[in-house]
């Protein structure tokens, strides 16, 4: 099977046009992967056009402050990952003198940047042999060559990079990277692969064994737990009262309202018994704004309640965290999705 070279044909007729891949520069290359990691290229295209505009080289990043970093992120979820950006793009400063390395032993050593993003980087910048391993790769080649060792697994991972290391050719491998990933979002997709029009339909295994379906196998992680907030928005004069969360929990440094976490979901005349709301609410009424609101996190399930407080309510006692904001400022603050959403569809009364 002429596994690379029929590869690299279909993409050179069906690739994806997108914008990061009409450079070599390593800084823009890296900001595309790192925004592309678990968000759709539909989601992230906005995210990577604001990055560039407004922080076009390393230097600007690594010279922006982590507020602005995180306002620029918001609404992309897994905030870690802006956080380790900025991170390595100090590093690169200190260590590489501002220029952004293209050599994947040297992109290894960078803050949040792991075997993928490495591999990506090398050899779209610089045409480095090395094999790239995301959701699409293990799924083409699991099905191509009926690999059913879950892809999650110590022995997985071993296998399919021996693989993958085998197939990548020497005189294009940033194009082959490009072809393998873009096959599996396009083609070979997770539900609904296009196996009538398949280059490989001959030669696919998956395929004439009928387990198109039951590939690529991954091992179950842990169950989620769930945890239910309860938000208070609070105003006084034009201004509402936030909370700037700590950096040992979901949404480090990140702004919402006051809250108050429950074992399990807590009726609204329970709230006014609750602990917590004696000590900072107490007398305060409260009326509810939407219903219940479910974000999923990694292992986390977060149930949302949000209540507002009668203006002219004194807050009995205020957190160390918590700080008034006038109302325009408050699109200025870096917050989680929870929040930004609530704000943007609400506002302030």
């Amino acid at each position: 099977m002429r596994f690379a070279e029929n590869l690299v044909a279909w993409y050179r007729e069906n690739g994806r046009d997108l914008p990061w891949r009409k450079t070599e520069d390593p800084y823009v290359i890296w900001l595309s992967e790192v925004i592309l990691q678990q968000t759709r290229v539909e989601q992230g295209m906005p995210y990577f056009h604001r990055f560039v505009q407004s922080l076009p080289d390393v230097k600007s990043f690594a010279e922006a402050a982590e507020e602005d970093i995180l306002r620029l992120w918001q609404g992309l979820g897994y905030y870690s990952r802006a956080r380790n950006m900025h991170k390595a793009a100090r590093q690169v400063m200190d260590r590489f003198d501002g220029v952004f390395p293209t050599r994947y032993d040297d992109l290894i050593t960078l803050q949040g940047v792991g075997e993928y993003t490495a591999a990506a980087i090398s050899s779209f910048a610089s045409n480095e042999r090395r094999a790239v391993l995301d959701g699409n790769v293990f799924r083409v080649l699991s099905r191509v060559f009926g690999i059913d060792v879950p892809i999650n697994s110590t022995e997985g991972k071993n296998l399919f990079k021996k693989l993958a290391d085998e197939l990548i050719p020497h005189d294009y491998p940033g194009e082959y990277n490009h072809a393998i990933m873009d096959f599996g979002a396009i083609q070979c997709k997770p539900k609904q692969p296009l196996c009538p029009t398949c280059i490989f339909q001959l030669e696919c295994r998956a395929l004439a064994e009928n387990r198109v379906h039951e590939l690529p196998v991954k091992l179950k992680g842990k169950a989620s737990r769930n945890r239910y907030f309860h938000y208070f928005i609070v105003e006084r004069n034009g201004e509402v009262l936030m909370s700037k969360r700590g950096d040992k929990d979901v949404w480090a440094n990140l702004y919402e309202f006051p809250m108050i976490e429950t074992a399990e979901d807590c009726p609204m005349d329970d709230l006014y018994e609750h602990t917590a709301f004696k000590k900072h609410f107490e007398r305060a009424t409260l009326y509810p704004v939407g219903g219940m609101v479910k974000h999923v996190l990694s292992h986390q399930n977060i149930y949302a309640r949000f209540y507002r407080i009668a203006e002219g309510i004194e807050v009995k006692e205020k957190k160390s965290q918590w700080r008034y904001f006038l109302s325009e400022k408050i699109d200025t603050l870096a917050k989680h999705k929870l929040i930004f959403t609530f704000w943007d569809k609400y506002g302030i009364s």
